[in-house]
């Protein structure tokens, strides 16, 4: 990771220490964990929630045929606009993961196939937990997948706890990887699929 990049991310934990939950971008291992759920074999639609200073963002680059569309949320402006400037190929957005049904609304994206996240996910507030992820089950297209992490000291908290339960409500399927050691902390990915209706 260049050194740019991790200053850039060190700035944005120190102006938003409750939204930024994590000590370093996520490592390539991690990432590329994350991205595997992003189909290669012909061009889609993927969206990306809270690409940071752009991990995952590469390692779902490197996946995308040619002709597909990426589309990413970010909350932190200075993280948008990093992203949205290293990264041309990326169609960024300066927006709240919760709004995700009516951002993929006015940018006309209809069903996707596939959501990556990289959200701070014990950090949201339970309310702001459910929107999202009833926006994510919303624009799945049949047979996408939806992926997440989260770090393993953490599991207990209160906020982990929750998405684990929120993700078995909102998804047919839900499976747990092995965890992943080396990332800064180990960390955990699920994917997520046929989301429930009703």
């Amino acid at each position: 990771m260049p050194s740019s990049d991790l200053g850039v991310f060190l700035g944005a934990a120190v102006r938003n220490p409750k939204l930024i939950g994590a000590v370093a971008p996520s490592s390539a291992r991690l990432s590329t964990r994350l991205a595997v759920v992003v189909p290669s074999d012909r061009p889609v639609v993927v969206v990306e929630l809270g690409p940071g200073t752009g991990a995952v963002t590469d390692a779902i680059a490197r996946r995308l045929p040619e002709g597909s569309r990426h589309v990413a949320i970010e909350l932190d402006p200075e993280l948008a606009d990093r992203v949205r400037a290293t990264r041309p190929d990326v169609e960024v957005v300066t927006g709240d993961a919760a709004d995700l049904a009516e951002i993929l609304r006015g940018l006309g994206v209809g069903p996707v196939d596939a959501v990556v996240s990289g959200l701070p996910w014990s950090l949201i507030p339970p309310a702001d937990q459910r929107r999202a992820l009833t926006g994510v089950a919303g624009a799945l297209a049949p047979g996408a997948a939806f992926t997440t992490f989260a770090y393993l000291h953490a599991l207990r908290m209160k906020g982990a706890r929750l998405l684990r339960a929120l993700l078995h409500d909102t998804f047919d399927e839900v499976v747990v990887s092995r965890s992943v050691w080396r990332n800064a902390p180990p960390a955990l990915t699920y994917v997520c699929r046929r989301p429930r209706t009703g």
